[in-house]
Formats: C-alpha cells, structure tokens, sequence
C-alpha cells in the first residue's frame, strides 16, 4: 500500500492550477510521466545568475546579466526591419538594447527618457559596445522590484514556455510532504552534506541564491536516491529469486576434464575460475543469473559448453540461444564438434528448419533425446517443449528483449540462466544496468594468440590498401571489408555494393558481399562461401560484427572509419587474429580527422584490452545506447547521470549490503516504511523475476 502522504505526488498533471488537457498532454510528451512526481524529477538543466550587477563594467560578453541603468535616448531603425535601439548609461558607461519589429509607440511606453529600469538578459559585444538583444527581464524598480536572483532553465518542448514549467514546478513543490522517513545512513548525509529530498527539490526547482556547489549537492542527493532505490530493487529480486526452486545440478567434474583433454588447446585460467563460478552457481536450489563478460574472442562459447556437460551429466537440457541464423548455425557447429565425440546428443533449430525435419527435431526435444540444442528465437516459439529444461544459455545477450529470455526460461521450472557478452562493459556502466547480475569476466585471450596490428589510413591510399589485400589472397589468406552503408549510390565508392563490384574487378579472386536487405538464404550462401574459401574477400556492412569465425582471415579493412563507434570497431576488429598467422586492421578514415574520431581511431592502434576501450568510449560519448540498452529492456535513469554520478553506484551498493545485512534484526518499522517510500519515488521497473 502506497504511503498516504505521498498521494498529492502521484496525482495526475492537470491536478496543478493552469494545467488544462491541452497543456497536460505537452507536459507527458516533455517529462515521459504523467504525475506531479514526474513533474518534479524534471530537472533544470542549468541555472541562470539574474543578480543585480552594481555597474554596467562589471558584465562580460557571452553571460547573462541584470543590470539596472537610465534611458538616455530612443534610436528608431530607418526601415520596417531595421532595430529599434535604447540607450541605458550609468556611472561606467553605456549599453543598448536592441529590438526588432517591436512597435515604436509601446517601447517608448516602456522606456521613458529619463527613467530607470532593470534589464536582465544576454550581454554581446557590437562593435566594442555592450548590448542585448531583446531583454528577457524589463522590471520599473519601485513597482516590480528586482527579477528572480537565481532563474531555473529547463528543457522544453513545443507549446511549452520555461515559465510555464516552472510555475508548474513550484507548485508541484508545494505538495511535497514534510517530515518524510529519513532512508539514507545519517553519517552519509552529513559527510557529503545533503540536503534532505524536500530540501532538495526546493534547492533545484526554486533556489533562493546562485550557489553552483548547493545545486550539485541537491542534484547528487537525488541521484543516490535513485542509486539505492535501485540496489534495493535488485536485492528484493534477488531474494525473490533465491526463494524460488531450481533444479540443483551437481557439477561432474570428471565428464568436464573429459572435455577439457580433449581439447587441442589449454583453456585459460580466466575461463576455468568462470567455469568454477558457474558450477558453483548451478549446484544451488535456486536458479542461477550470471553474465559472462569476456572480450572478443576470449573464449565464452567453451565456457558455456563446459556448463552444458554439467547439465547433461545431471540429466538437464542446455538451449543456447543466438541473435542470429548464422550464429546459432556456428554455435552449433562449435557444440557438434566438442560434445558429439563424447556421446552428448547436439541439435540446432533456426527459422530454416521446416516441415517433417521440425517435427522430428521437436519430439527428439521433447522426449529428452536432445541434450544441447542451439538456434535462435525459434526457441521461443509456440510448439517448441523441452523435457527438463535445466540450463539456458543467451549469447549476445544485449540483442535480445528482456521478453525474449522470459519465453525462453519459462520454457523449463525456472532454469539457471547464464546471458554471455562479447561487448565489454564499463564497471560504472556495469553496476548501473547489470546490478541484478553475478558477473564472471574472461579478461584473458586464448594462448598463442597474436596482438591485431591496427594502422589508421587516410582514404587516399585506398589503392595502397587494395593492393595489400590483393597479396595476402594470392597467399591464401582472406579479407574482410567493412563499408558503411549499402547504397550504391555514393560518390566515393564506400557503399558495399559499389565496392564489392570495384574489388571483384581489381583483385580478380571470389568476392562474396553480404549486407542487411539481403534475404537469409542469400546471407548465409555469402557467408559459407567465405568460411569455406571460395570467397577469398568479403564485402560486408557492420552484420558481420559477431558471428563469423573465419581463422584464416588475417585482414580487416574497415572504411569510413571515423564515422564508427569504438565498441563497434573493436567489435570488427575482432573477426580477424583467431588463427596463427599475423593479423591486420586497417582503419580508412577521410581526412580531416575530428578530434574525437582521432582519439577513437588513437586509442585503437594503441591498445587491443576491450575493457580499457569500452572504457574510452565511455568517457569520450557517454553512455548513450553504447550497449543497445533499450532492446535489452534496461531502464533510463530520470536523475542518475551515470558519467557524473559513478562514484554513487559504489556508496548505494555498500549500503544497501548494510541494509540487508539487518534486515530482520535492527531494523525498525520507520526504516522500513522509508525504504518503501523510496521505492515508490526512484524504484525502477526492472525485469521481471523469470527473466
């Protein structure tokens, strides 16, 4: 039950005076919301200074200013269009206002020679003198006194003026309750001297001075709020989780060395403290939410392989689930020639699959006669039923709606889930949108692997380019080239059409090409022809960016460079380097280079660690949809900054480990009841416990 104190705030916009249902629906479009509540986590985005300057000297060019001055004389423009200009003196000199299509008659009105008035507005420099262009502020000061000291400017959409909302704001402030539960730890409060929320809010919407420090300690206030309300929300759904039952698979660790022998290679120590991790994981009763992070070919597949030996040996089917028709087919390639030699019984359904070839693979699963399937959403659809479903495996996690897994474990009596990325995550970005997660990092590459050789090259030597290309096929090697779009028609050639059929011509070897509006069957051929060799070049937009294992590709050319991510760059750079042979990466950018497309290509050449250059992206753009946040069903934050605010994400989680900690001993009913209140304010709509 909602705290009775807090139903003023969630009454509904057109609640507050002067808000009628045409100003209702433009206040939901610019807030995403439609309450009071919603109305008040619409912050400013910055503040303006409008105290009074003692002189006009005292402005500078660029910045507002309130300045108070005597009308010397009127200037009329000598057309219909020319300015109207009003000259202010005082003490130190002069400064005009300049007006335009203003009628003459009511600006004399205004500005009476002779008279004083206080101006607020943009001070510019013309020709060395001070002006501003039509004064936001004209106050008589004996019958309107002085502006607002300090004025909030906040972000608006059409049919919407700043005084609107902020005259809506204050009076969304007047319902804000006194004497709320305090829900943060006091010493906190104290060290970083916060405001309580009221205060806050008050401090933000209708501050009293001009003080930059008061404002971000309000604004931060707000943000750990909304910090701990979140490590709140993901402890209940974690002791949710932990309540329900889950199939306890028992680790065998004798089929998982079996596997493991077999191998031609010696897995690394990242990947087996992963393994551990998630064995240890899956023996519990309750189910299993970890994330794999690990880099561009770190290894995760052999990871989750070495999970689904440890479902099979308990009698439990494993589902690897994949974006793509490409990658499920490669996964399950993978999955065959590892775990068939060794009697486990491996399947794959796509859309491809059809007729009695669907039936039978259907029935196999449901009987239990299939141990690891891979495939793709097909999964997930109506008609697909597993026997005892115990182990779901999401690859490339980020592609997939928060939906797309829920269907898929509840195809099983809640399944451990364990979701793999190959996208590294900032540890900020991490905490904020995984928090709900176990995470378990490969942060090491496979032994034997050769660094990527990474060069920036202006596009001018694009033939330099197609002529290396041209000697490392006629080594038998092969090639992939990125282009940044599909169309043809371009002017320089960068489209995958125009230049798979300018390579076709010039390499004189087999050139598959593979773009977005191709059809399934006609990407999948592309994509075969060049796994197999007899496409020797592969012309290719950013589809190819995970799924495409090719080691005996050692060049990567990737056009347009600059106009790229750096998470999507490393991406593409990660198709090339996974077999002996040395590697390139060519980036071809046209000059000039901006500065932040050259610390992008920079950082790059420098370094191949994904976490460190998911990291410089991070600090170069933000978090932006860095990691395609909103098809994974991650929520958006309505104060929390992630950039700015990182170092409360570490506070929020220390402290809810506290709260936690006493839940059920010290804790009292007040902290309780504050801690719901909290949760109704900041709480986000996190996924559901199935997912």
């Amino acid at each position: 039950m909602r705290d009775e104190r807090l139903f003023p705030l969630f009454a509904p916009l057109d609640s507050l005076p002067g808000i009628g249902p045409k100003l209702k629906l433009a206040f939901e479009r610019l807030i995403g919301g439609e309450t009071v509540w919603d109305l008040l986590l619409h912050l400013p985005e910055r503040w303006l200074d409008r105290r009074l300057r003692d002189r006009f000297e005292d402005t500078v060019f660029g910045e507002v200013a309130t300045v108070s001055g005597e009308v010397q004389k009127h200037r009329p423009g000598h057309t219909s269009t020319a300015p109207h200009r009003i000259r202010l003196v005082d003490e130190t000199g002069f400064l005009t206002l300049v007006y335009f299509r203003a009628d003459p008659r009511w600006l004399h009105r205004q500005f009476p020679v002779g008279e004083v008035r206080i101006i607020s507005g943009r001070v510019d420099d013309f020709n060395g003198e001070r002006q501003i262009v039509h004064p936001d502020h004209v106050n008589h000061p004996e019958r309107d006194g002085l502006p607002p000291p300090v004025e909030p400017i906040y972000p608006l959409t059409a049919g919407l003026t700043n005084k609107r909302v902020h005259t809506s704001a204050l009076a969304a402030l007047d319902l804000v309750p006194d004497g709320l539960p305090e829900w943060a730890d006091s010493h906190l409060i104290d060290k970083m001297r916060w405001p309580d929320l009221k205060t806050a809010l008050q401090q933000l919407h209708a501050p009293e001075v001009y003080d930059e420090e008061q404002v971000a300690r309000a604004r931060e206030r707000l943000a750990y709020d909304e910090a701990l309300a979140r490590e709140h929300a993901f402890a209940r759904a974690q002791a949710a989780r932990r309540a329900r039952k889950a199939p306890s698979l028992k680790t065998d660790f004798i089929a998982q060395d079996r596997l493991v022998r077999s191998l031609p290679y010696r897995p690394t120590g990242a990947q087996m403290h992963a393994v551990k991790e998630i064995a240890e994981d899956m023996t519990q009763p309750y189910p299993m939410r970890r994330m794999l992070q690990g880099d561009v070919g770190a290894g995760k597949t052999l990871v989750g392989v070495l999970a689904a030996v440890q479902a099979a040996e308990a009698g439990h089917q494993t589902a690897f689930m994949a974006p793509t028709e490409v990658l499920a087919r490669q996964q399950f390639a993978t999955l065959e020639s590892l775990l068939q030699p060794l009697g486990y019984e491996v399947d794959a359904l796509t859309g491809r699959d059809k007729g009695k070839k669907r039936e039978a693979l259907l029935e196999r699963l449901s009987k239990g006669e299939s141990q690891i399937i891979a495939g793709t959403q097909a999964l997930i659809q109506e008609g697909v039923e597993f026997d005892r479903l115990g182990l779901v495996i999401v690859d490339e996690q980020h592609r997939f709606g928060v939906m797309d897994r829920a269907k898929l474990a509840s195809k099983g009596l809640s399944p451990h889930i364990l979701v793999m990325s190959a996208t590294p995550i900032p540890r900020t970005l991490a905490l904020a949108v995984h928090g709900d997660l176990d995470t378990s990092i490969l942060d090491e590459k496979p032994i034997g692997r050769q660094p990527v050789k990474t060069s920036a090259v202006p596009d001018a030597r694009i033939e330099d380019v197609v002529e290396a290309v041209g000697r490392a096929t006629q080594r038998g090697e092969q090639a992939f080239w990125v282009c940044p779009r599909v169309d043809v028609d371009d002017e320089d050639g960068s489209s995958a059409i125009a230049r798979h059929a300018a390579l076709q011509d010039q390499l004189r070897v087999p050139v598959a090409l593979v773009h977005g509006r191709m059809k399934p069957a006609e990407k999948d051929a592309a994509l075969e022809a060049f796994r197999s060799g007899d496409a020797r070049v592969l012309v290719a937009t950013t589809v190819i960016e995970v799924g495409v294992d090719v080691p005996n590709a050692t060049i990567m050319v990737i056009e347009r460079a600059d106009g790229f991510g750096l998470a999507q760059l490393h991406q593409l750079r990660g198709r090339v380097g996974r077999g002996s042979k040395q590697a390139f990466c060519l980036l071809l950018y046209r000059s000039p280079l901006g500065e932040t497309a050259k610390a992008r290509l920079d950082t790059l050449r420098h370094t191949e660690d994904g976490f460190e250059i998911a990291e410089a992206d991070f600090r170069l753009r933000g978090p932006g949809d860095m990691l395609g946040l909103r098809q994974s069903g991650a929520p958006t934050f309505r104060v929390l900054q992630v950039a700015d605010h990182n170092h409360l994400f570490e506070i929020a989680r220390a402290d809810q480990a506290m709260i936690s900690a006493r839940q059920g001993k010290e804790e009292t009913n007040e902290r309780a009841n504050a801690l719901e209140i909290l949760k109704e304010l900041f709480g986000p709509k996190l996924p559901k416990p199935t997912d």
